[in-house]
């Protein structure tokens, strides 16, 4: 008996750590291209003057594909870039952990992103009175685009980018 509700209690609690961790970010917005899937978000997703805001990209290379991190390299770097406005200070964009991938053609090892990775990029809503009229519609979209260029095993593709439009509504 004793030996059965311990198992059981093991169980629950193997369970509940298996369980996903809530995503933090609100409704995300999905752009698919021929290399990448990118869900954007931002959270939270209203805010006031003085609010800080995190905007994530969750992205997703298609088989076989790979994007380049940053490193010691001259490859086009996976970049998230955010319109500057006068409402918001621009934080600068946070990196996971990479992966080292070894093209042998050129027996050449850089940095990359092969597996689903998230960037993430902290903004602070300004509280000055410029601040305040631009926010005075009590909506605003952050904007910006993620900048990329996609390889495989044999070839890299043209540079490419995808939009990113992030709705935030503004409170007092």
């Amino acid at each position: 008996m004793l030996l059965g509700t311990l198992l059981a209690t093991l169980l629950g609690l193997t369970l509940q750590a298996q369980a996903p961790a809530p995503n933090p970010f609100g409704p995300s917005a999905r752009s698919t291209t021929s290399h990448l899937t990118v869900e954007s978000r931002i959270s939270p997703e209203e805010a006031a003057p003085g609010a800080t805001l995190t905007v994530a990209l969750d992205i997703t290379p298609r088989r076989s594909i790979h994007v380049y991190a940053p490193g010691k390299h001259d490859y086009q770097v996976i970049a998230l870039t955010l319109d500057a406005q006068p409402w918001l200070r621009l934080e600068p964009t946070k990196y996971p952990p990479f992966e080292k991938y070894h093209f042998a053609p050129l027996n050449e090892t850089v940095e990359v992103y092969s597996q689903p990775f998230r960037l993430t990029r902290t903004v602070r809503v300004l509280d000055t009175p410029e601040a305040r009229r631009a926010l005075a519609s009590g909506t605003a979209t952050v904007t910006g685009q993620l900048e990329y260029q996609a390889c495989d095993d044999r070839v890299c593709f043209a540079p490419s980018k995808v939009a990113v439009r992030l709705p935030v509504r503004l409170t007092r």
